[in-house]
């Protein structure tokens, strides 16, 4: 959680709680899968397929690296945009 917060706190676009959660989550390894994502968090999966295509199309923090049409399951990784603001969150907790 308080990568998370340390997320939303830094320099640039602000994002959501949730966008942020997503990001936090890619980076630490939890999840590189939407489906993984909204299991992990109980939430429903068409509330994190909407925040990761505003996080890959607008904000340009993630990138898709592989989509499965049949389950609409995203896999995705952290852009350079997005190493970046994590890396910052991240060093702003030491």
């Amino acid at each position: 959680m308080a990568l998370v917060e340390a997320t939303l706190s830094t320099d640039g676009a602000a994002l959501t709680p949730l966008a942020a959660a997503i990001l936090a989550a890619c980076h630490l390894g939890i999840a590189a899968d939407s489906r993984s994502f909204a299991r992990a968090l109980g939430l429903a999966h068409a509330f994190v397929l909407r925040e990761i295509e505003d996080l890959v199309s607008e904000r340009r923090l993630l990138v898709v690296t592989d989509r499965d049409r049949r389950t609409q399951r995203i896999f995705y990784r952290l852009s350079e945009a997005g190493e970046r603001r994590l890396g910052a969150a991240a060093l702003s907790l030491c």
